[in-house]
């Protein structure tokens, strides 16, 4: 029995707490027989066919990844040999939000689904599963420009904007999935859930950062082809984990076409089979659309479009200043210029300052529990940006230690206190002046008055980043996750439990090599007699003793169960 633990490894020690809250135990001794068989039926099927179509680093990123054919893989094993390539895997709760999801891909850490669909979804399942993770994922990052690749997609990922519609939809789907496993769910709830979903999935909204980059993932990372167009081999996960999809996307009826930034536009179905794919000519182009794409988005751009981004997501995000002060928290607000440069702006609750990734001393969320807000940009009639002041400068316009100072923005904002002490990042630049008994006003409004406390001011032009999620994580509890019952003991009725127990006296004769014809006939008789939907025991012991009998009843079932009429011919095609 393997022991319930996470077997860790420098990468997964490094992991911050907002990501290790998403780990569960594989709880390996929870699998059956029957999905052990499962994924062995699945894994020789597909080893047999991909090593005709899939890219070559499949087959070889099978054994160094530590894949066995015939034993779903433990985590343990998997980290043990993933070491070597400077990567690690561990076990999820099911779905997980996507801004995570892409960070640990950023860590270099494999993200694994320990569920197993059931023998009925043999051939696809829309929900994350080991087979399609574990045999889909896992090979393919063998090859060192696709590990890359994939490493900088997370790092890239982790910070693109989610709008407020994607968090609904991603709780939606959490819901629906986790009431869909927990037994006894009644189907009033179900159906309630179903509807949400589909509620969401029909709603139009303008595409956010997050959907457009996961439409990029999915076309590469899931669904991806390399090559040529008359010519292409499969790469993507969700090719590589489907029986069905691997023959299916080879079809004439597929369209591929030459991948391009284009494929962030193309929406698609999980519950369909693709009608079109993209095919890239080798892995390092695949980096070349990424950075294209991350050239439009606001980690790059910044400017009153990051920061409207930003409100509009209603998430913990960040912006960087363009004296590398980064501001985190729940944008709310921003006042703009005629030329649309943001000249102010709000966050409200937790706000955390930092620069380059790491917070500023005495500027955590303690000191601005309610929220941070500053104008931005030059000050009227000087022509020295106030960053740029040294010491002098700022003598010389009257900006003193313990002093009072009024000065006004060329934006109309002004700025009445005691100037208390300056901060400057490292080029020496300021980047935080702090006052007193200050007042800050726009127009008729006042922005803040002494009554708010001390009055931090961001120093700097413009914005030039914005992004999701925290400059320095460890400035936030983030750690909020619930884990949910995925993955756990499903409790299973007494019929099942007598054919489980078929399941491994036929997989104990396997691995032990010796058997005996009569037991395996006798195992044979009681499937055929007492579990008539079962096709997939009987296909194993044929594979044993290869008895006409056996053979015939086979034959019986495709003709009588046309639904998995193909999968038996699939198994019987692989002992010939």
């Amino acid at each position: 029995m393997i022991e319930e633990r996470i077997e860790s490894n420098e990468l997964l020690d490094r992991l911050p707490p907002h990501l290790k809250q998403y780990i569960k135990p594989q709880n390996y001794n929870y699998y059956t027989p029957i999905n052990q068989a499962t994924w062995r039926y699945v894994m020789r099927k597909n080893v047999d066919y991909l090593s005709k179509v899939a890219h070559e680093s499949y087959l070889e990123g099978l054994q160094k990844t530590g894949i066995s054919i015939d034993n779903i893989p433990s985590m343990y094993g998997m980290n043990r040999i993933l070491k070597e390539i400077g990567w690690a895997a561990v076990a999820v709760d099911g779905f997980i939000p996507p801004n995570a999801f892409m960070e640990f891909q950023a860590y270099k850490v494999l993200v694994i689904a320990s569920d197993i669909r059931q023998l009925e979804n043999i051939e696809y399942t829309p929900a994350p599963d080991i087979i399609h993770e574990g045999a889909g994922h896992a090979p393919i990052i063998a090859s060192p420009d696709y590990a890359e690749y994939l490493r900088r997609f997370g790092e890239i990922g982790a910070k693109a904007i989610s709008s407020a519609h994607d968090m609904d939809m991603y709780e939606a789907v959490r819901e629906l999935s986790i009431l869909k496993e927990a037994e006894g769910t009644p189907k009033n709830k179900i159906d309630a859930a179903e509807k949400r979903v589909e509620t969401l999935q029909n709603k139009e909204v303008l595409p956010s950062e997050i959907s457009l980059i996961r439409n990029l993932h999915w076309w590469t990372v899931e669904y991806g082809m390399v090559g040529s167009v008359e010519n292409p081999k499969i790469y993507g996960a969700g090719l590589l984990s489907s029986i069905g999809e691997s023959e299916w996307c080879m079809k004439k009826e597929v369209k591929k076409i030459p991948y391009s930034i284009d494929a962030a536009y193309q929406d698609f179905d999980i519950t369909k089979p693709q009608p079109q794919l993209y095919v890239t000519p080798d892995f390092a182009y695949l980096q070349e659309v990424l950075e294209e794409f991350a050239n439009t988005m606001a980690v790059r751009k910044g400017g009153w479009r990051g920061l409207n981004k930003l409100i509009e997501s209603k998430q913990l995000g960040t912006i960087e200043i363009s004296t590398g002060l980064q501001v985190s928290g729940v944008f709310t607000r921003m006042i703009r210029n005629e030329d649309n440069e943001v000249v102010y702006f709000e966050t409200e609750g937790p706000t955390a300052l930092a620069s380059r990734e790491t917070e500023v001393i005495g500027h955590g969320i303690s000191r601005h529990k309610n929220g941070f807000r500053s104008p931005l940009g030059k000050l009227k009639g000087i022509n020295l940006a106030i960053e740029n002041m040294g010491p002098r400068d700022l003598s010389a316009y009257n900006f003193y230690d313990g002093k009072p100072i009024e000065f006004e923005f060329e934006s109309g904002i002004k700025v009445k206190g005691m100037n208390v002490t300056g901060m400057r990042n490292l080029k020496g630049e300021l980047m935080l002046i702090q006052f007193t008994n200050c007042t800050v006003t726009y127009k008729d409004e006042i922005l803040f008055s002494p009554e708010d406390g001390d009055f931090d001011m961001a120093v700097g032009k413009e914005i030039v980043s914005a992004f999701a999620g925290a400059a320095d994580y460890l400035s936030f509890d983030l750690v909020e996750h619930q884990l949910s019952t995925l993955g756990d003991v499903v409790k299973i009725s007494e019929e099942e439990k007598i054919l489980n127990s078929l399941y491994l006296k036929v997989r104990n004769f396997r691995a032990e090599d010796s058997f005996d014809k009569k037991q395996l006939l006798k195992i044979f008789n009681k499937v055929k007699d007492d579990f008539k939907n079962d096709w997939l025991l009987s296909l194993e012991i044929y594979e044993l003793v290869k008895a006409s009998e056996i053979l015939d009843y086979l034959n019986f079932l495709q003709e009588k169960r046309p639904e998995v009429s193909h999968l038996i011919k699939g198994g019987l095609g692989l002992l010939k």
